[in-house]
This record gives structure tokens, sequence and C-alpha cells, in this order.
């Protein structure tokens, strides 16, 4: 039976420990890239592709994370006497942009781990899983074209990205079988972060999932895997070798992705981004160019 996907499970447990010091009182998820939060560029995409009901699966000291989607009193009214709508518009996009829902992880044990704390939430419905290191250009459709992948097989869909082979072991790595649509692979294996030079493929698995709800039976029988973590890989694995769950597809994207969970990826993404915008390319761009050429 074909479901209207309208749930979204975005983890942001994680404690940002590749950012600290700054991390050590504010939440990865809120650092900016530009001006706005991370995690408002993936609860945008969510929305965009008709998810407007979110669960984020939080931790300790992650309550920025509740208080940068929730109303803001006293500062809507500063701005509102002000006058400054500009701002005041800005902020209330963020207060109204989805049905917001929070439950903490507990436990640090893995991504599969916080995906299984999505269960009682999400039901007997697919979903869609977004991690919040990886933001999706807005320009670039993938959410979309996933769910309607999900949708016409009925399967569970991962994204995936050519990588160079030399950085494949940084990543959860598949084994795919090409299909009758371009864009489109079956996966037949997974193996998530192998030896360097043993990677089965460059594809590399990056952060959006569109799953079946049997994923979480499977993750309740998942043994912890690298790290002692119970590793959502693990689980796909499963469920690529068992037909009944309606196997794993990958739908490979080659649209513009910015990595925020390394520090220098985060730095390139903030320029690159920025570099577009109406509002700071046009004076940015020319200085970028006087920048680079006083480094020769």
């Amino acid at each position: 039976m074909a479901f209207q996907i309208t749930k979204a499970v975005i983890p942001a447990a994680g404690l940002g420990t590749r950012f600290l010091p700054a991390t050590k009182a504010m939440p990865k998820e809120m650092l900016p890239v530009v001006d706005k939060p991370a995690i408002q560029y993936v609860v945008e995409e969510a929305v965009a592709a008709g998810l407007d009901d979110v669960l984020m699966i939080t931790g300790r000291n992650k309550n920025a994370l509740e208080n940068h989607f929730d109303r803001i009193g006293e500062l809507e009214a500063t701005l509102e006497a002000k006058g400054d709508t500009e701002r005041l518009q800005k902020v209330n996009f963020s207060s109204d942009l989805a049905e917001m829902h929070y439950v903490r992880q507990g436990d640090p044990l893995g991504l599969g781990h916080a995906v299984l704390r999505a269960k009682m939430h999400v039901g007997r419905e697919p979903f869609a899983v977004l991690l919040g290191d990886d933001i999706i250009d807005e320009r670039d459709v993938l959410l979309t074209r996933m769910i309607e992948e999900q949708s016409k097989r009925n399967a569970n869909v991962v994204a995936l990205l050519e990588v160079d082979p030399a950085v494949a072991h940084m990543y959860g790595i598949a084994t795919v079988e090409a299909t009758e649509t371009d864009d489109v692979v079956r996966i037949t294996g997974l193996v998530e972060k192998p030896a360097s030079g043993t990677a089965p493929s460059n594809y590399a698995i990056i952060g959006r999932y569109v799953l079946r709800p049997e994923v979480f039976e499977v993750l309740e029988n998942t043994e912890p895997g690298k790290g002692g973590e119970i590793q959502l890989t693990d689980a796909l694995q499963t469920m690529a070798e068992d037909s009944a769950s309606g196997g794993v597809f990958g739908v490979v994207f080659r649209g513009r992705r910015y990595d925020t969970g390394d520090r220098l990826d985060y730095i390139k993404a903030i320029v690159q981004l920025a570099v577009e915008r109406d509002d700071l390319g046009p004076e940015l761009r020319p200085w970028l160019k006087a920048f680079a050429g006083g480094l020769d």
C-alpha cells in the first residue's frame, strides 16, 4: 500500500566535538551558515518536499534547537516596535516552518539507535531521515525525487554520491546494480567506512534516506557494529538482502551538496552559498578574487 509521506526525522544528538570549543555550549546544528543555522536549511528542505511533520532526535544541551523553532515573544515585540519588518519576518518564518516535535536519544548508541527512537512517532508509515551535516542546495531536487521512487517501488531509498575512491573510506559505500531508470540503482550490499582500498564502489551514502517502517524491527535486532554503535548502514544491509522489506535503492545525486560536518568544508559551504546570494555575492565575489590573487 502506498502512503503519502509526511514525516521527517532529523537526528541531532551529536556532541559536535570537531567544532570545539565553539560547540561547548552551543549545538553544532546551530552554527550559522551565512545567516541561518545549519539545521534550518535541513528543516526547510523537508518542508519543501511536503514533509511538514518534523521529529528532531536531540540530547543534552540541545535546548537551543527547540528555542530556534519556537516563538520568542519579547524579540518579536521589540522588532515590531522598531518597525523592523524584514527581520521580524525572518524570525517568524523559522517559527512557522513546520509542526516540530522533539525526543531525546538518551544513550549515544549511534545513528541507527537515533532513528529507532522515532518509532512511536512515525508508526507504520514510510518516513524520511535527514542528517544535519549535509545541506542540499535548494535549487537541486533530491528529497522529492527520493520520495517519488519510494512511492513507485515501495522500497527503501537512500541518496548516493559518486566520490573520489581515495576518500571512500570516510563514507558508507554501496555495491550497486543498474535499473531501468538512469539515476536509480539497486543496492545489493553496504559497508560502513571500509578500509582504504577495499571499497566495493565509489557510491557513497549521503545524509538522506526514505525508509519503510520495517526498518524499526530490523534496527531492534541489529547488533552494535563499528564503534560499539547501532549502525543504520548495517540495518539497510539486512533490508537489501530481504525482498519482503522492499529492498534498498539509491538515487544518484549529481547536484550541489554542502558538508557542514568538517571545519574546512563548513567554511567552504559558507563561501559557496554566500557568493550566490543577491545581497552578498556582488561584493563578495570581487573581494574573493582579489584576496585569492594576493595569496599567489
